[in-house]
């Protein structure tokens, strides 16, 4: 299939956002927002580095790629509204595999209610796959992760440490027909990005939010280096689920710690707006846990700590996926 018949075949009858004024057809997409910051990620998934045959069918990478882009716009607060796709596709690629990476977007596109705006194909020697997303947020209302307070509470969405044990039962060949295995396997190929819960939080003030994306720990450390601040954690809080449980303590440990790829929340609010995230959550159907508080320490500031038994606090060094080598 030639570039634009795989650009016609791909194209979206209509689009769901009226902010879209231009979409594919053009040299680029328009789009408007008269009275919204504008917010943009990226992401890029290469097979071989971010995920392989082995792990992923080309449905699984197309949806993966997207659910990591719409994290992030849970993660600044705003609502996601379009989005763009570059592909490079080798020649190993065929015609009905790259068919099901674009529906692999589409069906999560169509969940979250974003368009398809444009992008590009060429080929190469690799199949790598990046999307861009847009979206929008009142005026001066993203979430960053340098707000987090002094006396703050930690939370987190979800359960942690799924999305690692999923790909650990994929690359050690022990899948089994058990709810367990499926349920860890699935959240690691079609994880859940928390947009409904951002979207409701958008009432509340002072929230700092980091997507989950490379690990607890790292995420941790990400806020408190942001806004010179200490967190303490408390790793018996952290959640996790009924399928986790299954494996060692220490993988367990591992797994919710440093596993990432859970696009869960974490993030820090006031205690007097606690219970109208509880509020949020229930409203949302989220899952939501506090799992530790903020102090301002000189001499700590900047750091994390967690404990685990009784009262003695250890540092937690960020010890996730670092996006290099």
């Amino acid at each position: 299939m030639d570039e634009f018949s795989f650009i016609e075949a791909i194209k979206q009858p209509f689009y769901r956002n009226q902010q879209i004024i231009r979409g594919i057809g053009d040299d680029a997409a328009v789009f408007r927002e008269p009275y919204r910051d504008v917010v943009t990620a990226v992401d890029t998934f290469v097979e071989g580095v971010h995920f392989s045959r082995k792990t992923m069918e080309p449905f699984h990478v197309g949806y993966r790629i997207l659910a990591a882009n719409l994290s992030d716009m849970a993660a600044m607060g705003a609502e996601p509204i379009s989005y763009l796709v570059a592909i490079v596709v080798p020649s190993s690629w065929s015609d009905n595999e790259l068919k099901e990476v674009y529906r692999g977007l589409a069906t999560i596109a169509k969940k979250y209610k974003v368009d398809l705006i444009g992008g590009d194909t060429v080929i190469g020697a690799q199949f790598v796959l990046t999307v861009t997303i847009n979206g929008a947020v009142e005026r001066g209302k993203a979430r960053y992760r340098h707000q987090m307070q002094a006396n703050d509470l930690i939370f987190v969405t979800g359960t942690l440490g799924d999305s690692a044990a999923g790909l650990s039962i994929l690359l050690d060949n022990k899948r089994t027909n058990s709810v367990e295995t499926s349920y860890l396997i699935n959240r690691h190929r079609m994880p859940t990005p928390r947009v409904p819960f951002a979207r409701e939080m958008a009432r509340l003030r002072c929230v700092a939010l980091n997507d989950i994306s490379d690990g607890i720990s790292s995420e941790a450390n990400e806020l408190a280096q942001a806004s010179g601040l200490t967190v303490y954690l408390d790793e018996n809080q952290i959640p996790i689920s009924k399928a986790l449980a299954q494996f060692p303590i220490g993988d367990q440990q591992m797994f919710k710690l440093s596993g990432g790829e859970d696009f869960e929340l974490l993030g820090s609010i006031a205690p007097s707006e606690w219970d109208k995230l509880k509020e949020v959550a229930q409203k949302s159907a989220t899952q939501l846990t506090q799992i530790g508080f903020v102090k301002d320490e000189s001499e700590r500031n900047g750091k994390v700590f967690i404990k685990s038994d009784g009262d003695y606090y250890r540092l937690l060094e960020p010890n996730g996926y670092v996006h290099r080598s």
